[in-house]
């Protein structure tokens, strides 16, 4: 199953915007003396120990043999930008997989291992969540009550705020439909909390 990456450690986060940044200026990557000397890290064998820790969490892809054989997943090659693995769950088996890749400016997603969503036809109306609108998704936020979450429930990916009772865990109706609880046992995973929403244009209607 394909899933949200995996979060990185600080130095694997500053490691990571300097490959992109150095890919969207120079449009090739550093060699590890240069990424050790940007980041002031004395040991290549440190440096080349984080790269396959990017690799063991799908941030980058390592091509063997090449001294500056990296590739970054899903990178369209903008300075300040990175990119946001679009998630969908599969209709045959309901597992969570990789769509596409979205790159958008680093500012907007704050947090290397987010992700997209699209709404789904209800929506989130209460909270100015519409249909095809994609949901940035922060999965290692601690989610409060009455942040808004993202959450599978059964076959359905629901964008709803959350509140808890105790052992329960509520999910409001915003506007598209009832309220929900759900306690131990039941179908669900919360895949984290929503940081942003992006409407892509609407095309106009025909007559």
């Amino acid at each position: 199953m394909t899933t949200p990456r995996q979060s990185l450690s600080p130095i694997e986060a500053e490691l990571y915007e300097f490959l992109l940044d150095f890919l969207a200026e120079h449009t090739y990557q550093p060699s590890v003396r240069e990424i050790g000397k940007a980041l002031k890290i004395p040991s290549t064998k440190s440096v080349a120990d984080l790269l396959t820790s990017l690799a063991t969490k799908g941030y980058v892809h390592k091509e063997p043999g090449r001294s500056r054989g990296l590739a970054l997943v899903g990178f369209a090659g903008a300075l300040g930008a990175i990119p946001v693995p679009l998630l969908a769950l599969r209709p045959d088996t309901g597992e969570l997989e990789t769509e596409d890749h979205v790159t958008l400016d680093r500012r907007l997603v704050n947090a290397p291992d987010a992700f997209l969503v699209r709404a789904l036809p209800q929506g989130a109306p209460a909270h100015g969540i519409f249909d095809g609108d994609l949901v940035i998704v922060h999965p290692s936020a601690r989610a409060h009550d009455g942040d808004l979450i993202v959450a599978r429930v059964g076959g359905a990916i629901v964008v709803r705020a959350m509140t808890r009772r105790g052992a329960t865990l509520v999910l409001d109706g915003s506007g598209a439909g009832d309220e929900v609880e759900l306690s131990a046992g039941d179908d669900f995973v919360v895949l984290g909390v929503v940081a942003g929403v992006i409407r892509p244009p609407r095309r106009a209607a025909t007559e």
